[in-house]
């Protein structure tokens, strides 16, 4: 097993990976809509809106998708989680935008709510 870590994504606020690749793999976890930080060492805040965050949480997939040496083009199954599923129109249109043509599996799951007040989080799994 290798551990994935990029500084051009979010770093990891707890004991886990950013991604870990194994057996041909890339499993990466969990994303939130944070924006990039100001300064090193410095608290990112989360985007504005669902759609913002999830334009964030998926900036963030693919920065450490292409640490791993992968891509979004690879991603084999998806699964997005948000608090209200009034937010699913506004979170899978900025999905489609960017994953195109691409169909991964997929799973949207409305959950309670999301860890730091988050409206969106996305992990994933990917050919690596």
């Amino acid at each position: 097993m290798e551990m994935i870590h990029t500084h051009k994504a979010t770093p990891p606020a707890g004991h886990y990976s950013q991604a870990v690749r194994a057996n041909g793999f890339v499993f990466v976890s969990g994303q939130l809509g944070f924006l990039p930080p100001a300064a090193p060492g410095e608290r990112p805040a989360l985007a504005s809106g669902a759609a913002g965050q999830a334009r964030e949480a998926l900036r963030n997939l693919r920065e450490i998708l292409e640490a791993a040496g992968s891509s979004l083009a690879a991603v084999a199954s998806v699964t997005v989680y948000i608090p209200d599923v009034g937010l699913w129109d506004e979170v899978n249109q900025v999905y489609e935008q960017c994953f195109g043509g691409h169909r991964p599996a997929r799973a949207i799951v409305p959950t309670r709510e999301l860890h730091h007040g988050a409206l969106v989080e996305i992990s994933a799994i990917a050919l690596g």
